[in-house]
């Protein structure tokens, strides 16, 4: 990396494929200027941003993601590395935020961490504070005028849960920073979760949704149906769709072999996997809970459609009002969203994987699955 003395400070954004990559263009766009103007001099900031794969797998530890940056930027005109990654790293049992290596001018800065609620801008703000502490360090070691005075702390005022971490002395970050905690541990699961992209499972199970469908389509036009839907009380509906979307979720989940299994028996490697399956399981119920939702609009535009109320009080006893097209939607979708279940059987294990994981997450786990096959 060549270190520029004159001109405009080269920020170079390296961030991971997919979501990363969008986080970064986002925060290029808005990054100069902020940081121009926290700066306090009369100083310029050229941002530009790099996609390409950082992390390789779960297993990986920061230390050697680290490594991989240093050699990345070995040749390139630029000044600071900020890489971004949508992968949870975990640093002796706790969850990375960020790692930051004065000597080199990087950071590394994991997205989960930062949690799914506003995370481009608590990414933003990660990114200046990393970028500022870099650059007002570089400076301080041009002036010689703080040789041996111990690294800056640019995260200690609030971004809770955040805190630093202690680290063995042969690891390349000068800096790091954890999250933990239950606070800490939820924030990172979110993020999991959000990084997956959950509302894509929708449009990736065709087959389905297809199936589901078609189910909706004729049940809404059953007697019994309409008899049930009319007895049936409120919290029986709600256990009705409760256990139809449970029972898709986990039918996914065990089909294409979603569930993580651990690598290793240590603490840590159960941490990890309690945490993968739990945004699984996440990811996949919200969904599904997405495409139930879906269901029930449609189940109802079709019943107001099809339906007449001569021919439903005929069989269900009761006049057909708004009351009645809503409960019988409701039952009718998870009836259909049972049938999209059986439906989903048809789909590959990797059309379903795909549908539910980010890229990165669907490398990662086909690196382990191979990992496990050698």
């Amino acid at each position: 990396m060549t270190k520029s003395s004159e001109g405009a400070t080269v920020v170079a954004l390296l961030a991971d494929p997919d979501a990363p990559t969008e986080v970064a263009q986002r925060i290029a766009r808005r990054l100069p200027d902020r940081l121009a103007r926290r700066s306090g001099e009369e100083r310029q900031f050229d941002v530009t941003v790099v996609s390409e794969p950082i992390t390789a797998g779960a297993a990986e530890d920061p230390p050697t993601v680290m490594r991989r940056i240093m050699e990345r930027a070995n040749g390139e005109d630029w000044d600071i590395v900020v890489a971004l990654t949508d992968l949870p790293l975990h640093s002796h049992g706790r969850k990375l935020v960020v790692d930051l290596s004065y000597e080199y001018s990087l950071a590394l800065l994991s997205l989960p961490s930062l949690g799914g609620w506003r995370q481009e801008t608590r990414a933003l703000r990660a990114v200046e504070k990393a970028v500022l502490s870099l650059a007002g360090r570089r400076d301080a070691e041009a002036e010689e005028e703080t040789r041996g005075a111990p690294p800056q702390r640019p995260f200690d005022e609030p971004l809770a849960p955040v805190r630093p971490d202690p680290f063995v002395e042969d690891e390349s970050a000068d800096l790091r920073y954890i999250t933990g905690g239950p606070r800490g541990n939820m924030r990172v699961l979110v993020g999991m979760v959000r990084a997956n992209r959950p509302w894509r499972l929708v449009p990736g199970l065709s087959k389905g949704l297809a199936a589901a469908l078609a189910t909706g389509a004729v049940a809404t036009v059953n007697g019994v149906i309409w008899s049930l839907a009319v007895t049936l009380s409120t919290p029986r509906l709600v256990i009705a769709m409760v256990g139809s979307v449970a029972l898709m979720t986990g039918w996914l989940i065990v089909d294409a072999h979603l569930w993580h299994r651990k690598s290793e028996v240590s603490p840590e490697a159960w941490k990890r996997a309690v945490l993968y399956n739990a945004s699984t399981v996440l990811t996949v119920g919200i969904g599904v809970l997405v495409c139930y939702v879906g269901l029930l609009v449609i189940n109802l535009a079709w019943a107001y459609f099809i339906l007449t109320g001569q021919v439903f009080t005929m069989f269900a006893r009761t006049p057909l009002r708004a009351g009645e097209y809503l409960t019988l939607a409701w039952l009718v979708a998870s009836v259909a969203t049972v049938g999209g279940a059986l439906g989903s059987s048809l789909e590959s294990d990797e059309a379903i994987r795909a549908a539910a994981y980010s890229k990165r997450e669907q490398q990662r786990r086909e690196r382990l699955q191979k990992h496990r096959g050698d």
